[in-house]
This record gives C-alpha cells, structure tokens and sequence, in this order.
C-alpha cells in the first residue's frame, strides 16, 4: 500500500497545467486537464470528428488515472494532449462540480458510452475497429456487439501480443486500422497503457481513438459490471474491489486515499498551491 510519506510527494507533485483558452471545457484537477462534458455532449463531439474523418483521441479517466497521471509526468503529459479526457467517475464529476462549479448531469463512462457509440454507429453506417484485450475477449465481443446491433460494420478485430511491438509490426497494425477505413477505434489495453497507444498514434490512425479499459471485457461478458445504485454513489471500485481483491486491492487503497489528499489539499491551500515545481 502508498505509504503516507509516498501519497505526500504525490500531492505536491501535481502541477497546474498553462491557463485553458476562452470557452474551452479543459478544467484543472491537480495538473490533469479533464474536460467537464456530460454524455450527450461527449458523444455529440465524437460522433462529429467521426464524420468529419478527424483522428481525435479521447480518453475516460477515473480516480485511479488521475493519479497515475500526478505521478507520472510522461503519463500526465499525455493525457494533458488528449483532445477528449471524459470524466470516468463519479468522484471525478464531484470534484469538477467542488472547485470548478460545473453541474454536470452524470458521468461519461467509457462502457456506457462505447455502447451508445456502437448503436449510433450501426445507424449511421460507420466502421468501427476493436484493438485490445485477448484473443477470446475479441472473439465475445465481436458476437456479443453482432447480436446488439446486427448492422454494425466491425471492420476488424485483434488482440495485440502482451509485449511491446516492433516498429515493423507497429507500422503495420496502423496500415491495417486505416485501410480498414474505421471512423471510430475502440481500444481496450488497460489504463495508462491504452492512454500512452492512443497518444503515441495520435495523427497516424485516422479514425476516433477512444480508450475504454474495461469496456471489452463488461460486454464481452468475462466482467460484470457494479449494479447501477454503486456506480451512482461512486462506490464501483468496492464492487470491483470485492470482484478481483488480490488484482485491484492495491490500486484502490493506495489511489484513493491519494485522491483524497489531493482535495482536502487545494480545498485548504485553494488552487494552483498544491504543487513544488513539478511540470
């Protein structure tokens, strides 16, 4: 578990980004720029790049990201350069309306979105791509979206080796995703890993990145999701706490209690002094 010398170093690493442009949605969580969207309006940027061919990247973060991202500073660099950073959970949501008054109506959960996407996108005739995960989660999913929406047009499908990719194999899996001629590329490789892909690729893929973790695995049906009253009181990462203890206990207990001490931090110093220096 985070020692507490460890969760102090972390609060006083995380740095305020540069001041955001009139009119933008980026807001300042402990030097991670999360954007306050709701879902209609997430899923109405999205959809738009999607029809407009523009190779965005969007990202949902929860607790566990954000301080991953305070941590790590090549990590919140490339979050900070996402187009779209949704806010995952329900503390996130909270700690937008706490220090930047946004009412947002409700979280932009990456399974819940990806859902509407794929029964947007089935409607709309446009391609999707699925990268991530493993080859029998890949395999579910495929039959379990084929089923949902039977006129959704999955351009490919595949599940990358479990190491780094060689440039030529790099090189190639970018040809295959854009000559697939998918507007919307879900990624499912796990958080900070799909972050850093999707950042990586920014501009070579030119479909929508969206990384969703988990959401391949909830409707692949290998997961269950938590039942709605816990995602709506922001207890999900007990439900998944109870689900894989030995696999998740850690995070939770360490990056939650972080989080905290980020609030109770910027709620007694205000913004802008919770950091020493740190970029």
């Amino acid at each position: 578990m985070t020692t507490h010398a460890s969760n102090q170093q972390l609060v006083d690493r995380a740095a305020p980004p540069p001041p955001r442009p009139e009119g933008d949605t980026k807001r300042d969580l402990f030097g991670i720029r999360i954007d306050a969207v709701d879902p209609p309006r997430a899923i109405a940027r999205i959809t738009r790049w999607a029809l407009e061919g523009k190779p965005a990247t969007v990202a949902f973060t929860a607790v566990h990201g954000v301080v991953t991202a305070v941590h790590d500073e090549a990590f919140r660099r490339a979050l900070n350069e996402i187009d779209l950073v949704n806010p995952d959970g329900q503390p996130l949501r909270w700690a937008l309306k706490l220090f930047h008054k946004d009412e947002l109506s409700e979280r932009v959960y990456g399974p819940h979105t990806m859902w509407r996407l794929c029964e947007w996108a089935a409607d709309s005739g446009v391609g999707v791509y699925l990268y991530g995960s493993s080859p029998q989660v890949i395999e579910k999913l495929q039959s379990r979206l084929g089923e949902a929406f039977p006129a959704l047009d999955i351009r490919g499908a595949e599940s990358p080796p479990f190491r780094p990719l060689t440039d030529e194999e790099d090189a190639a899996m970018v040809q295959r995703i854009n000559d697939s001629g998918a507007k919307l590329v879900f990624i499912g490789l796990g958080c900070p890993k799909q972050e850093l892909f999707i950042h990586e690729h920014a501009g070579q893929i030119k479909g929508v990145q969206l990384a969703v973790g988990a959401a391949f695995d909830f409707h692949a049906g290998t997961l269950k999701m938590a039942p709605p009253w816990m995602q709506r009181r922001g207890l999900e990462w007990l439900y998944r706490l109870y689900r894989e203890p030995r696999r998740l206990w850690k995070r939770y207990f360490g990056t939650n209690s972080v989080f905290l001490a980020l609030c109770l931090k910027r709620l007694l110093l205000g913004p802008g002094k919770h950091a020493k220096g740190s970029g």
